[in-house]
């Protein structure tokens, strides 16, 4: 019986009578020398065992038994220690693989009252990658004038190969060649971005390995070579230290040499250090940077270097006194090399106004007739690119005293307080003098004060005011009337000492105005006597209209 079982299933497996469809899968199953492979079927286990399950191995058009397992296993002798088979899903473990293993593996299964089911995979043996290495026929080279091979050893079977430089793969391309089925790489004319580091990638389907990392020497430049001052600036102020630095693109390191105006110095290396720098040394300083590896050389662009001399000492001087109505000149003067002018008043560019010009460079300031509004801070800044100074004057214009007033009582009487205050617009501040009816009653005080008024304190009170710094003068005149209280008199009574104090008023009136044009004539100051009359001749208007009511 059980011979007749194995006898149908192998007519089934030679004539093809029966063919599963994914029973192993498609494959190729890959696997390495000295490893393990493992055919799992997809058959779902049966409620009672298969009946008969049969591998066998197809190399070079051979087929070659390996086990068949009925109610007993069979097999062959060759597999004996390297077999598992799973009669529950009919797959087949094999172990300590040879490159001999390689070939089509075939499982045949008969189930319970069916038909053989078949199928088959493909299995690949392989030999691990192992050993890679590069060889390099040159490691220092020449930007634009050397080419390079470089050569990937390795051990393993079926193996391939790919190039990376850093973490890029290196492809083919106009200069870039890649032979013997990619394991040469060959670059033409190499430039410095083909420095590396190159590895060598191999692998097959079982595993991979990769080489060291291969550097390559290109030596290039020097290129963009480039010129720096420090400080930067167009100017620089005499007495300065400045540092030169040249810079190139190179490989190897460039050697300088420095040039002023094309003349050589005597001066090597990327840096040029100038202490203490003069104006004669001012001129176009360049660099050349020299490659002793490619021979070639590359010279900067000339940079211009300016010294010139500090401003310092700057001084506003005045030509008169500050009077209003002088003439005045401000000159700013300083000491080094003196590029610009600039004036200012009070924080702000100063505007010319029509009694200001400027000349000699904006040298002198000139006030043709000063006024009042002359007055503030003038500020002259002298600057060149490297340095500025700046002086300060503070210029006040003197005058007055004018608009002089008198604020006070017109009314009073007998008895009570007198309070009388003068004022002028003067600059500097006027000094006081009081007169009553042309008499000095009180010098260098604002504020006339008495506290207990008298009849005979009615009268003309005139405030002069005095600019020591002008010596100009000005005043001004006040008018007071003291009378006594009216208490409980008669109208007629009240009306009759009225009438006799303007009488008495306008006595004193009158001796008052021959001591006062008196007292001008002493005084040698006859301009005021028409204005003086005036006055008096206002103040008799102003007594008749009071006599009147």
């Amino acid at each position: 019986m059980e011979r007749a079982v194995t006898h149908f299933i192998l007519l089934g497996v030679i004539s093809g009578l029966t063919e599963g469809v994914g029973v192993l899968p498609d494959g190729p199953l890959n696997a390495a020398v000295g490893g393990t492979v493992i055919f799992n079927t997809m058959m779902t286990p049966p409620e009672r065992p298969f009946l008969v399950v049969a591998w066998s191995v197809i190399i070079n058009n051979t087929e070659r038994p390996i086990i068949t397992a009925t109610s007993s296993n069979n097999t062959d002798p060759e597999y004996e220690g390297r077999i598992t088979l799973y009669r529950s899903t009919g797959s087949l473990e094999l172990r300590d693989l040879t490159l001999h293993d390689s070939g089509r593996y075939r499982v045949s299964i008969a189930t319970d009252g069916g038909n053989p089911i078949i199928g088959s995979t493909e299995l690949k043996i392989f030999v691990p990658v192992s050993n890679v290495n590069l060889a390099v026929s040159s490691k220092d080279l020449v930007e634009f004038n050397s080419s390079v091979i470089l050569v990937c050893f390795s051990s393993g079977s079926s193996p391939s190969f790919l190039w990376l430089n850093g973490s890029s793969e290196v492809t083919a391309s106009e200069r870039i060649q890649l032979s013997d089925r990619n394991s040469t790489l060959t670059i033409f004319s190499v430039t410095r971005y083909d420095q590396g580091p190159y590895r060598c990638k191999v692998s097959n389907a079982v595993s991979e390995g990769t080489s060291d990392p291969v550097n390559l020497s290109i030596s290039f430049g020097p290129e963009n070579i480039n010129l720096m001052l420090s400080p930067t600036q167009e100017y620089y102020v005499e007495g300065s230290n400045i540092r030169l630095s040249c810079s190139a693109a190179s490989r190897p390191p460039a050697q300088f040499q420095w040039f002023l105006n094309g003349v050589k110095l005597s001066d090597t290396g990327p840096e040029l250090t100038l202490i203490n720098i003069r104006e004669s040394q001012s001129g176009n300083y360049s660099c050349q940077a020299f490659n002793n590896k490619t021979l070639r050389y590359q010279t900067s662009q000339p940079s211009a270097l300016t010294a010139v001399e500090r401003i310092s000492s700057v001084s506003i001087t005045s030509t008169d006194q500050t009077i209003e109505g002088n003439s005045v000149n401000l000159t700013c003067d300083g000491a080094g090399s003196v590029f610009t002018r600039e004036w200012m008043k009070d924080g702000s560019l100063l505007t010319l106004v029509d009694n200001m010009t400027l000349y000699d460079e904006n040298r002198v300031l000139s006030f043709l007739s000063l006024k009042k509004t002359d007055s503030g801070e003038y500020l002259c800044n002298i600057s060149n690119p490297v340095s500025f100074d700046e002086a300060k004057y503070s210029m006040v214009v003197n005058y007055g005293p004018e608009d002089v007033q008198i604020t006070g009582q017109n009314w009073i009487n007998v008895g009570e307080t007198l309070n009388l205050a003068c004022s002028a617009a003067s600059t500097p501040s006027a000094s006081y003098t009081w007169l009553l009816n042309g008499i000095e009653i009180l010098n260098n005080s604002a504020v006339f004060t008495k506290d207990t008024i008298e009849l005979s304190d009615s009268g003309i009170y005139t405030c002069q005011a005095l600019n020591n710094k002008t010596g100009r003068t000005s005043s001004a005149e006040h008018q007071l009337s003291v009378t006594e209280k009216a208490g409980g008199l008669s109208a007629g009574a009240i009306a009759g000492i009225v009438i006799a104090c303007f009488l008495v008023v306008g006595g004193a009136l009158g001796g008052g105005l021959y001591i006062y044009k008196k007292k001008i004539n002493n005084n040698a100051r006859p301009q005021n006597t028409e204005q003086d009359l005036h006055v008096y001749e206002n103040t008799s208007v102003i007594y008749e209209n009071t006599i009147t009511p």
